[in-house]
């Protein structure tokens, strides 16, 4: 028989605290830092991650350091699966060329991965580990709506644009193709499946993938490609969920600037969906070979008010065309000469070529004054970019990059 061990008073309250501290002390998960080798197969592995792209000596980034990892150890505890979420971070000092990899042009820069896919919209909401706890909550939250009855078709939101998938049963890998896609694209587009019987009317040739537009005018559209097939599956619903001419908004302005490619507007009060219809048409007809060097955007007159005000346009005007450099801002003529073949398309090559900009400096070039007409000295300045103002401030970010004047 062992005899008894008596702790003195001192010790017995030492040994309490210290099993009482290593019993209430939360259990806190480390960030995972990446770099060359081993980002790839992180992100890759990952069903969702947010990566923290940060500088040390920015103090925004420190600020943000001690917030993205307790929300870390929130989420760890909902998601304890070690791929399920991961939280990581990048020092872009040490790795810039993952930096560039990225395209990171601020610090901080929280972007979100699906599987190692970088999704286009990165996190600008609030840093607080609410806010980013309850971010990634909404990313783990099943994007697709099922339908228990198709007579749920006829009540759709029909200003959305929707994806239906009838699938035989769920458990397959057209299913999970699609539910894919639709964790990639929820935020464009709304997303909805139905299964087994209650799909069987829409599945006379198998199952298959409609897109309904927005409005009632315009037909359905039936996917034709292979379902299990991800990449031609997502190239087809991103084609149908992100529109050629997009409508900015104060909650994404931030992001469409941050592209960095200027800007072509309608603005137009918003029950004018014919003046719409007739831009979007005629950007589709003469400039979609110009996708990659301007956005094509259209905003509501009377919530942007302020921009008209800087082309000296009230919503009275509207619909006015305008084009917005981030420097400076260019309005078109008259809305109906829009509908002239080749003017829209001229409007922005002379925005390239730095035509609007001299023009506005020192009048008309001299090949557009007609023979015998007097060539005027016609000094102006041109309205200075509104929609910059929209850009991510630097009361929030360290940005790393300025825009060539155009």
């Amino acid at each position: 028989m062992h005899p008894a061990v008596f702790l003195s008073l001192p010790d017995l309250r030492c040994s309490l605290l210290l099993l009482v501290t290593w019993v209430f002390t939360p259990v806190t998960t480390e960030i995972t830092s990446l770099d060359t080798e081993n980002i790839d197969e992180i992100l890759n592995n990952a069903d969702v991650a947010l990566v923290n792209f940060y500088a040390d000596w920015c103090r925004f980034s420190q600020m943000l350091h001690p917030i993205f990892e307790e929300a870390s150890d929130v989420i760890k505890e909902e998601f304890p699966n070690e791929n399920q979420v991961v939280f990581a971070r990048v020092d872009c000092d040490q790795h810039s060329d993952i930096a560039q990899r990225y395209r990171i042009s601020k610090y901080p820069t929280l972007k979100l991965f699906r599987n190692g896919m970088m999704m286009k919209r990165e996190y600008r909401g609030q840093r607080s580990v609410k806010a980013l706890a309850d971010y990634i909550r909404q990313q783990k939250s099943n994007p697709i709506q099922e339908i228990r009855d198709l007579a749920e078709i006829t009540t759709l939101d029909r200003s959305k644009r929707n994806i239906i998938g009838y699938f035989e049963q769920k458990d397959s890998d057209n299913y999970r193709v699609f539910e894919r896609v639709a964790n990639i694209l929820h935020d464009d587009c709304a997303f909805l499946s139905a299964f087994g019987d209650v799909s069987k009317p829409e599945r006379y040739s198998g199952d298959n993938i409609i897109y309904k537009p927005p409005g009632h005018s315009a037909p359905d559209m039936v996917y034709l490609g292979a379902m299990t097939n991800f990449d031609v599956t997502y190239n087809w619903i991103q084609d149908k969920c992100v529109p050629l001419v997009r409508e900015i908004t104060f909650e994404n302005g931030e992001e469409l600037t941050e592209e960095g490619l200027p800007f072509l507007i309608l603005f137009h009060m918003k029950e004018d969906t014919e003046s719409l219809e007739i831009f979007q048409n005629e950007v589709a007809r003469q400039l979609i070979s110009e996708k990659g060097t301007i956005n094509f955007l259209h905003a509501d007159c009377d919530k942007f008010r302020h921009p008209l005000l800087h082309i000296q346009k009230t919503p009275a005007d509207c619909p006015v065309i305008a084009i917005d450099s981030f420097r400076h801002m260019y309005v078109f003529g008259n809305f109906k000469d829009v509908l002239i073949p080749g003017k829209l398309k001229q409007f922005v090559f002379d925005l390239h070529s730095g035509k609007l900009h001299r023009e506005f400096h020192h009048g008309p070039d001299p090949t557009d004054i007609a023979p015998g007409e007097q060539a005027q000295d016609v000094a102006s300045s041109p309205p200075e970019s509104s929609f910059q103002k929209l850009a991510p401030s630097e009361y929030r970010y360290t940005l790393l990059r300025d825009r060539d004047e155009l």
